[in-house]
């Protein structure tokens, strides 16, 4: 079928109906933007919901899979952790008072807390995009395409910092190990001084790192008949039976612990999954792609090429 018509318009009026039907169209989607906002804000208030402090919390277990190091639990509510009672069988740790050493959190109400930052974070970014939600709803004017797509665009990168909060796939994000571990006095009877206790999120599960230290100032002279030093180059054991791997991926690092310079001498790590973040994940991840569609066809509307606020 021939799209043209008859009488033909001059150029200059086909631009004009042109421009016209574009701006109807746009007109359009901004009014049915205001329909995605308010699913959004649904979305936004589940995870909220799923963040809120309810008793009785989750109780996580936290035991290794393969071997008797770790055994135990704690409970989360919210964005703390209130309970925990931990058995640990590290070879660092044996002592003459036994093989184990058991670390439970104290219920004294002058204890402090025990709160996981990543969580806070997550929890102030749904909050911030309940905001903008709000404002794009209720403030300004829903149909200048420039004001709500700059909404948009900000509502995108705030759900995003959620998300990577909960990844946690960095330093960065989870915090420094040395400079966050959890306070000795938290835990009753205290946690043995050459011990470091963190707690962080890591793939919407709760990951719990433990850390036997050592300082790395020599308190010895080596001699010709230390371990650790040879004086000719090379080590009968490592001819033997080869080059060991190393215990960890820390070994050889020194870190700066309550004013001295330490080693990790050794290091567990245990996970367990939390239902709760990974459906807050689940949730989030949808609520982005959400975003990136409407900003999409809206920026495609106004004739954006540039993924900015213009």
């Amino acid at each position: 079928m021939a799209t043209w018509v008859y009488p033909p318009l001059p150029e200059k009026r086909l631009e004009q109906e042109a421009d016209s039907a574009l701006e109807r169209e746009l007109e359009w989607l901004l009014r049915s933007l205001q329909d995605s906002l308010a699913s959004l804000r649904e979305g936004l208030l589940e995870c909220a919901e799923l963040l809120a402090p309810k008793e009785p919390g989750s109780t996580l277990v936290l035991s290794s899979m393969r071997s008797e190091s770790v055994k135990g639990f704690v409970t989360r509510v919210g964005t703390k952790i209130v309970k925990g009672d931990i058995q640990l069988r590290l070879s660092s740790l044996s002592s003459r008072a036994g093989p184990t050493t058991r670390l439970c959190m104290s219920s004294s109400p002058s204890a402090p807390e025990l709160v996981l930052s990543q969580l806070v974070s997550v929890r102030d970014s749904v909050n911030q995009c309940l905001d903008i939600v709000d404002v794009s709803t209720w403030t300004g004017d829903p149909l200048d395409a420039r004001f709500i797509y700059s909404q948009i665009h900000l509502l995108g990168e705030t759900i995003a910092e959620g998300r990577q909060m909960l990844k946690g796939d960095s330093d960065a994000v989870r915090g420094k190990w040395w400079e966050t571990s959890a306070s000795d006095d938290l835990f009753d009877p205290p946690l043995p001084p050459n011990l470091s206790f963190h707690l962080s999120i890591a793939d919407s599960a709760l990951v719990l790192y433990l850390r036997t230290l050592e300082s790395s100032t020599p308190t010895h002279t080596p001699t010709a008949f230390a371990s650790d030093i040879s004086l000719t180059g090379f080590n009968i054991r490592d001819r033997l039976f080869g080059t060991r791997q190393p215990a960890h991926d820390e070994v050889g690092d020194v870190f700066s612990w309550k004013g001295d310079d330490v080693k990790v001498r050794e290091k567990v790590r245990v996970e367990s999954q939390d239902p709760s973040l990974m459906a807050v994940m689940a949730k989030l991840t949808a609520l982005h792609h959400e975003v990136v569609r409407c900003k999409t066809h809206l920026k495609a509307l106004m004739g954006n090429d540039e993924d900015s606020e213009t």
